[in-house]
């Protein structure tokens, strides 16, 4: 099972918790509409590919089979079809209707007036229990019943993460593992569904604070230029670059603080530098100071990999898990009234 340690702590303020691979907090819209959040911020420059997505529809499905219809159909958490791209919407309704006359369901598929906020998504979620819903195919847990008065501990061993929500009195037994052990005062555990990790980062935040996140946007108008790789100290040569110097950042080279048109201009000119020859094998980190870089730099410089960031009145937590990339199923423990006492990560084997 391995030690238990502490990787930092969170504030709930909401009483609404959101668990995503925190590299995907680009496509956030907090209360506003997703069709405002520009696909460039999420990586999609195609024009022809982010006109599709801007368009996107959700579809609820309605009718009197309609929960069977949505489970079984397995497209996607839950009663609401999410982020829908234009190009595919027909085409999604027609595969529905042809699943509810084979298996003989009364249910139909609704699109909707406007696009639901990812906000209002986890308020959805949160009343029916916690749960699972899609932003733009990356999956998102929420689960509500959190504490809002208290700093909550993220503890983790070598299997799993856990955040105890009772009292600190009723957390884990000693030489428990978060994985697989109930604390004190759980009656059943409950899955909540599973997060697929990309950017091999999870983040835990207050649902509310969330909508301040600034994923790639500066809060200060600067930005840091780090760049490795085999052909580092050639670069470092012609561009007269420094090491960082900061904490976990042994070895890199690069430049901190620099106005945002700057370090985009040595960004892109480290960029043509490698493109010139294609035996120059070099990364190059265009990093501004936004919560995400906020965050990150403090993951760099932790031993457990794992840092905090304060973002609109809450503490956030990023964790970087040492298996990387994968699935990571997602659970709650219930007392019994059916409130939550902890909320588990389980990594895979």
């Amino acid at each position: 099972m391995g030690e238990i340690y502490g990787l930092g702590e969170i504030t709930c303020p909401s009483g609404e918790l959101v668990i995503v691979d925190g590299g995907h907090l680009g496509m956030w819209s907090g209360e506003d509409s997703p069709a405002l959040v520009d696909p460039a911020a999420f990586g999609i420059h195609d024009p022809a590919v982010a006109a599709d997505v801007a368009a996107a529809t959700d579809f609820a499905v309605t009718g009197p089979d309609a929960a069977t219809a949505a489970h079984s159909f397995a497209r996607q958490p839950g009663r609401t079809l999410h982020d829908v791209p234009a190009s595919g919407a027909e085409r999604l309704a027609d595969l529905f209707a042809a699943h509810c006359r084979e298996h003989g369901f009364d249910a139909g598929l609704d699109a909707s007036a406007g696009r639901v906020p990812h906000r209002e998504r986890v308020r959805r979620c949160t009343e029916a229990g916690g749960g699972c819903f899609l932003m733009h195919g990356v999956p998102v847990v929420a689960v509500g019943g959190v504490p809002r008065d208290r700093p909550l501990p993220v503890l983790g061993t070598d299997t799993g993460l856990v955040i105890p929500l009772a009292s600190p009195a009723a957390g884990l037994p000693c030489g428990s593992s978060p994985a697989s052990a109930a604390p004190a005062g759980a009656v059943k555990s409950v899955e909540l569904g599973e997060i697929r990790v990309d950017w091999a980062r999870l983040l835990f935040g207050d649902a509310d604070a969330l909508s301040a996140w600034r994923h790639a946007e500066p809060v200060d108008a600067r930005a840091d230029v780090a760049f490795w790789g085999a052909s580092e100290e050639a670069a470092a040569l012609a561009f007269a670059a420094p090491y960082l110097g900061g904490p976990g950042e042994d070895g890199v080279r690069g430049w901190t603080g620099l106005p945002v048109a700057e370090a985009m201009r040595l960004a892109g000119a480290l960029s043509d530098w490698k493109d010139a020859d294609p035996a120059r094998r070099l990364v190059v980190d265009f990093r501004p100071h936004s919560h995400h870089w906020q965050i990150m730099r403090a993951v760099r410089a932790s031993p457990l990999q794992a840092g905090t960031v304060e973002v609109g009145g809450a503490r956030v937590l990023c964790t970087m898990p040492r298996q990387g990339d994968g699935r990571f199923p997602v659970s709650a423990d219930l007392d019994p009234t059916g409130r939550p006492v902890s909320v588990r990560v389980a990594f895979p084997e």
